[in-house]
């Protein structure tokens, strides 16, 4: 598979995860088990991916150890969360802000250049959460939290980018898979630490009705893992924007009202989707 297409599928599969996360949570399962029930078959995954690839050395990959403290670990907990209160769609729509926070981390603290291409790049993602904050087309399940769930998920999205970058990962040789797997592994273990705090209900019909997200969000990782060791940053990174334009529309296609996937909705899904491309571009 080319670079391209591990990114565009990559992207579709990040957002047939959020949606299954929204069906499996009508279940009344309690979010921390959820997370726990993603990130399991998700790890299994991404260890079966390493696997094939002949590759066990974690040695090497120490950096995405840490870096999955923060995601899939923390972010993927606040993101359970916030499926949960504000929707599948705007869930997706808010994560789909990362590049913003990534850039404004790397020009802070990685001394990264401004370019036009950020700023206008930028300006899109805010004027396109502007339109979601104002969206009043909400869905009965929405709480206003929820949305704050999200932003503190995309920030630790977009600290782990700049945690990698900062570690200068690109410039090894670590395989995609180990890389995958490394950072699902510590993920892993900041959900059950969390769940093992929160003492959820652990039950059967919670594991199965996450299984498939589970499915989607491992496959999803190691294909973008290996998209970005295949293909150039500045090709991948645009692609992988488009995760939460699919979030939306697999929204609209499966959940239909239960989510009120209006035109506002879809303006400013369309206009932080933009803005992601233009920052991943001329990064």
């Amino acid at each position: 598979m080319t670079p391209i297409l591990l990114a565009a599928t990559s992207a579709f599969l990040f957002g047939a995860m959020t949606v299954f996360v929204r069906i499996a949570l009508r279940t009344r399962a309690q979010p921390a088990a959820g997370t726990l029930f993603t990130i399991l078959p998700a790890l299994l995954l991404t260890a079966v991916a390493a696997g094939v690839r002949g590759e066990s050395d974690l040695t090497a990959a120490w950096p995405f150890l840490l870096a999955g403290i923060l995601a899939p670990g923390i972010s993927q907990i606040l993101f359970t969360f916030a499926v949960r209160d504000a929707g599948a769609s705007r869930a997706s729509v808010t994560v789909g802000t990362a590049p913003l926070f990534a850039v404004a981390i790397a020009l802070v603290f990685l001394d990264e250049p401004l370019v036009a291409g950020l700023v206008l790049g930028a300006g899109l993602i805010v004027v396109g959460g502007i339109l979601l904050a104002s969206d009043r087309a909400r869905p009965e399940h929405f709480r206003r939290i929820g949305l704050v769930y999200a932003l503190c998920a995309t920030l630790a999205f977009a600290t782990r980018d700049s945690l990698i970058r900062w570690l200068g990962t690109e410039a090894t040789d670590v395989d995609p898979g180990v890389a995958a797997f490394a950072t699902m592994l510590t993920g892993t273990v900041v959900t059950a630490a969390f769940v093992l705090w929160t003492r959820p209900r652990l039950t059967k019909r919670a594991l199965v009705a996450f299984a498939p997200a589970g499915m989607c969000y491992g496959l999803s990782y190691v294909l973008l893992f290996e998209a970005f060791f295949l293909g150039r940053v500045s090709v991948v990174s645009p692609i992988v924007a488009t995760e939460s334009l699919w979030g939306v529309v697999l929204s609209w296609l499966v959940l239909r009202k239960s989510e009120n996937v209006d035109v506002r909705l879809g303006a400013g899904t369309a206009l932080v989707v933009a803005g992601g491309v233009l920052i991943g571009v001329f990064r």
